[in-house]
C-alpha cells in the first residue's frame, strides 16, 4: 500500500507519514523546502521496514503538482492514501491583509489539495479504490478572530471534503478530514507559553494536541475500520468545540 503525504518533513504531516508507515504503508514524503528534515522523516520510514520517496515540489504551484503526481503513478505505483496536510497560516486583521496574503493562504491551503486529488484521483476511480483524508481547522468550522482569511480556506477545506466525498463515494472512494485543534507545531511558535497554557485551559480535556494524536485519527480513517464513514469532519481539538 501507498500514502502521498503533503507537507511530510515536520509535524503533522511527518507524524502521519511515521504512523502509516508504522501501520504498512509506503510513503510519498512531499516537502517544499527542508531537505533534511525530510530525509530524516524518510529514515524513520524506512527504519520501519517500509519504503520512502521524497517528492520536493510547492502544492501551490499547479503545474508542479500536476507533473508529480504523474510521476508519483508511473514510478512508485497507485495511490491508496492521500493525506492533503501542507497548509500555511498568515494572522492578521482583515483590513491589514493583503490580496497577496489571500491568494498565498487559499494557493497552499485550498488549491494546493483541489490539484493533488485531480492529480490522483483519476487513478483512485479507475481501480475503485482509495481514500482521501484532508487536514482542516477548528477555526474552519468556527472561525477565529483575526484569522478570517485562514479561517475562509478551511472552510472551504470541509466543504470541498463533503462534495468530493458525495461525488467519488460510487466509485468506493472514502474523502474525510479531520480538524485539528491547538496542536504543538511550528505553527503555535508565535505563541508564548502562557498563551498556551491559556489555550489547553479552554479545552475540555485541559491540555494542548500533538501531531501525533492528529495521525492517530488520520490513520484510523485510512484503515478498513472507517470503511462506513465518508463525507465527515473529525474533530481531534481536546474539547474545544463541541
Amino acid at each position: 500500500m501507498l500514502a502521498f503525504v503533503s507537507g511530510a518533513s515536520r509535524g503533522i504531516g511527518a507524524a502521519c507519514a511515521e504512523e502509516l508507515a508504522g501501520n504498512g504503508f509506503d510513503i510519498v514524503i512531499n516537502y517544499r523546502s527542508s531537505d533534511a528534515e525530510a530525509s530524516e522523516v524518510a529514515a524513520k520510514v524506512e527504519a520501519l521496514g517500509r519504503k520512502a520517496y521524497l517528492k520536493r515540489f510547492d502544492i501551490s504551484d499547479a503545474a508542479a503538482a500536476e507533473k508529480a503526481c504523474a510521476e508519483v503513478l508511473s514510478k512508485c505505483g497507485p495511490v491508496d492514501v492521500l493525506v492533503n496536510n501542507a497548509g500555511i497560516s498568515i494572522s492578521g486583521l482583515v483590513q491589514d491583509m493583503s490580496s497577496d496574503q489571500w491568494d498565498a493562504l487559499l494557493s497552499v491551503n485550498l488549491k494546493g489539495m483541489f490539484d493533488l486529488c485531480k492529480g490522483f484521483v483519476p487513478s483512485m476511480v479507475s481501480r475503485k479504490k482509495g481514500c482521501i483524508i484532508n487536514i482542516s481547522s477548528m477555526w474552519g468550522q468556527t472561525g477565529a478572530s483575526f484569522e478570517s482569511v485562514y479561517s475562509a480556506s478551511k472552510g472551504g477545506v470541509d466543504a470541498f471534503t463533503k462534495a468530493l466525498a458525495k461525488e467519488l463515494g460510487p466509485s468506493g472512494i472514502r474523502v474525510n478530514a479531520v480538524s485539528p485543534g491547538c496542536i504543538l507545531t511550528d505553527m503555535c511558535a508565535c505563541y508564548s507559553e502562557q498563551d498556551l497554557k491559556a489555550l489547553a485551559e479552554e479545552t475540555a480535556l485541559g491540555r494542548n494536541g500533538t501531531p501525533q494524536d492528529i495521525a492517530n485519527a488520520v490513520v484510523f480513517l485510512a484503515s478498513d475500520k472507517a470503511s462506513f464513514i465518508t463525507g465527515q469532519i473529525l474533530g481531534v481539538n481536546g474539547g474545544m468545540v463541541i
